[in-house]
C-alpha cells in the first residue's frame, strides 16, 4: 500500500488540483482560453470585402478641409457625394452630441433625411439619457441578459431625428481588454439600444424594430425582419470574424477615386493621428471602426462562430481522462514513449481544435487540457525519476559490498530484475572456509600480532570475494574466515551450478598461490574446503524495519554448509583435503564440468543418503 501511495499520489493530486481549478474557471484560465481563441480567429482567411467601403478622415483630409472637427455642412457634402454614387447605407460612427459651432446642423440634418444614414450614440455610466432606443419584439425575457448602461449620450435631436438610424458605438472588451465579441443589443432600464452594426442592418431593411428570443440560459438569437436569424451568446454577443481587408479611400480623394460605392455600406471613419480611437483586437491594435465593419461583415456573411454551452463540461471531462492517461503512461512507459505521448498528444489536440474551428466554426478550448498534460506529465516524470533514483541508490547501497559493480550497474539500470520483496527461486550456493585455520590463529597469537591475523584474513577474503564476484556470484555474508555466496539472484544466471563449482575451483587455485606466499613468510600452510549445492529457496530482503539484508533461507542452503564441513573428511591421493564437494542436485545441472563420485553420506536433517561429488581435474 505504501508503494502504491508513493508512486501514484503526487501525480494524481496534481491532476485533481488542475481539474478543481478548471471547474472554478479563474481569470488566468479564462485569459488562456481567450488567447487560444485569438489564434483561431487570426487563422481565418481574409478576403477583400465586397460589401463595405471605408472613407477615412485622415491627415490628408484635414490638410485639405481644415482643422477638425469640421463644420457639419462638410459632412453634408460627403453624404451628398456618396448618395450621387448610389452608396447603400452610410455610417457615421461619430458622436454629434453638441451643436455645430459653425451653424451647419440644419444643412447636415437635411442631408440625413431619407438618405439611409446611421449616426452614433455612446453608452455612459452617467444617468443622463438622450439616446435613441428601438422597439423589440420579445420571445421570453431577454432584458435580464443584455449589457446595461446607466445612461446614453446621443446626437442632438436635430441630427438624431433626421438620421435613418442611431447605433451604439461602445465595444465590449474581455477581461484582458481585447475586443473579441460585440453585443448587438444593450439596454437602459426597459429600453433596448442596438449596436451600430445591427442598426445598419435594420436601416437597410427598413424595418422599425427587432425580434429577440431568449430562454432559461439567456438569449438564443435575434433577427431583423427581412434578414436572416443571428445566433448569439446568452448576452446577445457574437464572435467576430475579424477582417481588415476593406477598400479604403481618403475624404481628400473623393471625386478622383476608382472605387465603386453603388449598393455598398460606406463607413466614414476618423483615422487622423490623435483623433482616432484605437482598440485591442485578436489581430492587433485597430481603429474602432474595424470592430463595426467586422461585426457588420460577420452578420452579412452569416458567419456563426459558436462557443457551445456544453463545451466547458466536455473540456473538463476530457482534461481529467487525458490527465489520467498521462499518469498511467508516466508510471509504466519508457521515458521516450512518455515524451512522444505528451508531444504528439498536444500536437494532435491543437490540430483537431483548429480543424474543428476551420470546418465547423466551433471554439473548443484546448488550453486546460494542454496544461493538464504538461503539468501532470512533468510531475509524473519528475516523481518517477526521483523514485527510480532513490531505488537505484538503495540498490547500490544494498548490493555494492557483495555484488560485482557491473551487476550492480545492471540492477540500477533495470530495477525490475530485482524483487526486493522476496521470491522462491532455484539457486546454487557456495560455502567456503579455511581448513587448518587454527594453526594460523595460534601463530599470530603466540607472536602477539592480532593485526597480522586480521590482515591475513582480509587478504584471503579479498581474493576469494573477487573470484566470486567475477563469476557473477553474490556474497551473502562473511562468518569469520567463512564465505557464503549464491548464484541466480538477484540477477538471473542460467548456468548457476557451473558458475558456483567453477568459482570453488578457481578459489582453490588461488589458495595455492597464497600457500606459496605463506611459506615465504614462515606461516603455516592453509587449504580451503568448499561445499556447493543447488536447490530451491526463499531469497529477498530479510530483517527488521530498521535493519535488513538481502539473503536466502531454505534447506538447500543448509546442505551446502554441511558439504563444506564434510570436506575435512576427504583427501586426495596426495593427502590434501578435497577442496570442493557438491551434491547430486548440483552435479545433475553441470554442463561444462566433469564429476567424480566421492561418497554417499548422511547429513543432519536428511533421512536419505546424499551422493557427493568432486570436479574431475
Amino acid at each position: 500500500m505504501k508503494k502504491i501511495f508513493t508512486h501514484w499520489t503526487f501525480p494524481l493530486v496534481t491532476l485533481f488540483f488542475l481539474i478543481w481549478v478548471g471547474v472554478k474557471d479563474p481569470q488566468v484560465k479564462e485569459i488562456l482560453r481567450l488567447k487560444s481563441f485569438d489564434l483561431m480567429l487570426q487563422s481565418q482567411d481574409k478576403q477583400i470585402s465586397q460589401d463595405i467601403v471605408i472613407v477615412t478622415i485622415d491627415e490628408k483630409s484635414i490638410e485639405k478641409f481644415g482643422q477638425y472637427p469640421w463644420s457639419r455642412d462638410t459632412y453634408a457634402d460627403i453624404i451628398d457625394y456618396l448618395r450621387l454614387k448610389n452608396a447603400g447605407v452610410i455610417v457615421l460612427p461619430i458622436l454629434f452630441s453638441e451643436e455645430d459651432r459653425f451653424g451647419g446642423d440644419e444643412i447636415f440634418a437635411d442631408s440625413l433625411k431619407d438618405n439611409f444614414v446611421v449616426v452614433g450614440q455612446v453608452g455612459s455610466n452617467q444617468t443622463s439619457n438622450n439616446g435613441y432606443p428601438r422597439g423589440v419584439a420579445k420571445i421570453g425575457n431577454p432584458l435580464d441578459w443584455l449589457f446595461e448602461w446607466r445612461g446614453m449620450v446621443g446626437p442632438i435631436p436635430t441630427i438624431g431625428d433626421s438620421a435613418s438610424g442611431v447605433g451604439v458605438l461602445n465595444t465590449a472588451p474581455e477581461i484582458d481588454g481585447v475586443v473579441r465579441r460585440m453585443p448587438l443589443l444593450m439596454k437602459i432600464g426597459e429600453d433596448v439600444y442596438p449596436s451600430m452594426a445591427i442598426e445598419v442592418i435594420r436601416t437597410a431593411t427598413g424595418d422599425p424594430s427587432y425580434q429577440v428570443k431568449s430562454g432559461d440560459a439567456g438569449i438564443i438569437a435575434m433577427r431583423v425582419p427581412g434578414f436572416a436569424t443571428i445566433k448569439t451568446d446568452a448576452n446577445a454577443r457574437i464572435w467576430l470574424s475579424w477582417n481588415t481587408a476593406y477598400p479604403t479611400i481618403s475624404v481628400a480623394d473623393l471625386g478622383s477615386e476608382e472605387l465603386r460605392f453603388a449598393g455598398k455600406t460606406v463607413i466614414v471613419a476618423v483615422t487622423a493621428e490623435g483623433l482616432s480611437n484605437v482598440i485591442a483586437t485578436p489581430i492587433g491594435s485597430q481603429y474602432d471602426y474595424i470592430a463595426i465593419a467586422s461585426t457588420l461583415q460577420t452578420v452579412i456573411d452569416g458567419i456563426n462562430i459558436e462557443r457551445i454551452d456544453i463545451l466547458p463540461l466536455i473540456e473538463i471531462v476530457l482534461a481529467f481522462f487525458v490527465g489520467l492517461c498521462i499518469v498511467l503512461v508516466t508510471r509504466f512507459a519508457p521515458y521516450l514513449i512518455v515524451g512522444l505521448t505528451i508531444v504528439l498528444g498536444s500536437i494532435g489536440g491543437l490540430v483537431y481544435t483548429n480543424l474543428l474551428f476551420q470546418q465547423k466554426l466551433i471554439l473548443f478550448d484546448i488550453t486546460w487540457i494542454l496544461v493538464t498534460i504538461l503539468f501532470v506529465g512533468l510531475h509524473g516524470i519528475f516523481n518517477r525519476f526521483i523514485l527510480e533514483f532513490k531505488l537505484k541508490q538503495q540498490i547500490r547501497k544494498q548490493f555494492e559490498t557483495y555484488l560485482d559493480p557491473r551487476q550492480v550497474a545492471i540492477l540500477q539500470k533495470d530495477p525490475s530484475k530485482l524483487k526486493l520483496g522476496g521470491e522462491r527461486k532455484e539457486m546454487s550456493f557456495l560455502f567456503m572456509d579455511i581448513v587448518g585455520f587454527t594453526p594460523i590463529s595460534e601463530y599470530y597469537k603466540n607472536n602477539n600480532n592480532p593485526e597480522g591475523l586480521v590482515e591475513v584474513i582480509n587478504d584471503y577474503l579479498n581474493r576469494m570475494t573477487k573470484i566470486v564476484l567475477d563469476n557473477g556470484g553474490t556474497v551473502d555474508k562473511y562468518m569469520g574466515d567463512c564465505i557464503m555466496a549464491f548464484w541466480n539472484a538477484p540477477l538471473d544466471c542460467e548456468n548457476h551450478a557451473d558458475m558456483a563449482v567453477k568459482t570453488s575451483i578457481e578459489c582453490a587455485k588461488e589458495t595455492e598461490n597464497l600457500k606459496e606466499e605463506f611459506r615465504k613468510k614462515g606461516l603455516p600452510e592453509i587449504n580451503i574446503g568448499s561445499g556447493v549445492n543447488t536447490g530451491t529457496c526463499i531469497v529477498g530482503n530479510m530483517g527488521s524495519d530498521s535493519r535488513f539484508d538481502y539473503s536466502v533461507i531454505g534447506d538447500a542452503v543448509n546442505l551446502a554448509a554441511r558439504l563444506e564441513a564434510s570436506t575435512r573428511n576427504y583427501k586426495d591421493e596426495n593427502g590434501k583435503v578435497v577442496a570442493t564437494l557438491y551434491s547430486s542436485y548440483t552435479k545433475d545441472q553441470l554442463t561444462n564440468i566433469e564429476s567424480i563420485e566421492v561418497d554417499k553420506i548422511k547429513v543432519k536433517g536428511k533421512e536419505e543418503l546424499i551422493t557427493i561429488y568432486k570436479p574431475k581435474e
